[in-house]
């Protein structure tokens, strides 16, 4: 293949990597893709893609025919915390395409043996960019090859760029999405107490007149079967209202938690420890768990209080709601689940690639147990 032939290739390789890019919505689909259009444009043999979030934390986003040595156990030498080029990133020191001079990551894994590096030994970095964020870090590597040129780096930037901008434009969309959805909860929460809940207590203070104009005894039975139902029907209405808005959740996760068991009617004491600054992904799934453990003490545990334990440390956060109640029989296993909520909550749990705990037993109460590492929840 002459020049010409190779560089039309190259502009049509560079073309498609562009409408891959502008079209495509779901990062881990998108950059696995991209990545081996662009590991075969530049002749090399592997490339990887990590993300990194605003903590610093990183993930293997994307790879393509890494090494024997670096697949070892499912990947575990990419998942070390730290690298030569990670590091330079998160110092804030690699602002371009840059040559590693070796590859730290494949000089562990020979020295623990992980197996076959297929002779390779370095790699060229270019961190991932647009609009003066910083989104991770694109390596690319090829075996024997120690060097990379001012034109080959070039050409990784220029990618590099590409996807850092779709990165950007996904995350828009989607924080987009997030805010529409927020607002259709909001339309939706203000309609049920505009109308359903309007109603409710129409039908309650009717039931209580009615109640007061007729002697029948009977009669009067029946009203009072209707007014308890309509104040039932409306405690649970204001329940949902605050499932679908909820309030005080801006002034942090245990104040809109105490505030929501208020309007059960729950006392609750919280305890509070570390910093509880959490990242929305990671506030609103407690909340959603929090909330339906205090739904559960107050439809089944037969008291009127509880305590709530939140606590952060470095690597994790985790909620522990108990009360003195009724408690059930539970087996050590949460594989087995008694009821709908409990089996949501696992599941909400696991999401974030955290873990749910539940101990309980007849007259013992019930204690809930949920930890979320931060590591893995919080990644883009």
């Amino acid at each position: 293949m002459n020049l010409d032939e190779r560089r039309i290739n190259e502009l049509k390789t560079l073309k498609t990597i562009a409408e891959k890019l502008n079209e495509g919505n779901e990062l881990s689909i998108l950059l696995p893709d991209v990545l081996k259009e662009l590991v075969l444009l530049a002749d090399m043999k592997t490339g990887w893609i990590f993300l990194v979030d605003d903590q610093g934390n990183h993930s293997l986003a994307a790879d393509y025919s890494l090494p024997e040595a670096l697949m070892y156990e499912e990947k575990k030498p990419m998942c070390g915390e730290s690298c030569w080029c990670m590091d330079r990133f998160r110092s804030g020191r690699l602002t371009q395409a840059a040559n590693i001079l070796s590859c730290q990551r494949i000089e562990e894994a020979i020295e623990h043996k992980y197996g076959d590096t297929e002779g390779v030994t370095h790699h060229a970095t270019v961190p991932l960019s647009a609009g003066g964020e910083r989104f991770g870090l694109l390596n690319i590597a090829s075996p024997g090859k120690t060097h990379f040129s001012d034109e080959e780096l070039a050409l990784l930037e220029s990618v590099a760029f590409q996807i850092g901008s779709a990165i950007k434009r996904i995350q828009l969309a989607e924080n987009e999405q997030k805010l529409a959805l927020i607002a259709e909860r909001n339309r939706l929460a203000q309609d049920l107490h505009d109308s359903v809940n309007q109603l409710l207590f129409s039908i309650s203070l009717t039931a209580g007149g009615m109640k007061e104009m007729t002697g029948e005894p009977k009669l009067k039975e029946m009203l009072t079967y209707v007014q308890d139902l309509s104040q039932e029907a409306l405690s649970e209405m204001k329940s949902l209202i605050w499932q679908l808005k909820p309030s005080g959740l801006e002034r942090g996760l245990t104040c809109a938690l105490k505030q929501y068991a208020e309007m059960l009617g729950l006392t609750v004491h919280c305890a509070v420890k570390g910093v509880s600054n959490l990242s929305p992904k990671i506030e609103v799934m407690l909340w959603r768990i929090g909330q339906e453990a205090l739904n559960n003490i107050r439809k089944h545990a037969g008291v009127d209080g509880a305590s709530l334990i939140f606590s952060r440390s470095k690597d994790k956060v985790q909620l522990v709601i108990k009360d003195k109640g009724r408690g059930f029989h539970c087996t050590k296993s949460s594989s087995d689940l008694p009821s709908l909520g409990l089996q949501g909550m696992k599941r909400r749990a696991e999401q974030l690639n955290g873990t749910f705990f539940i101990r309980s037993k007849p007259g013992a109460g019930t204690t809930i147990q949920v930890t979320i590492p931060l590591k893995g929840a919080e990644m883009p």
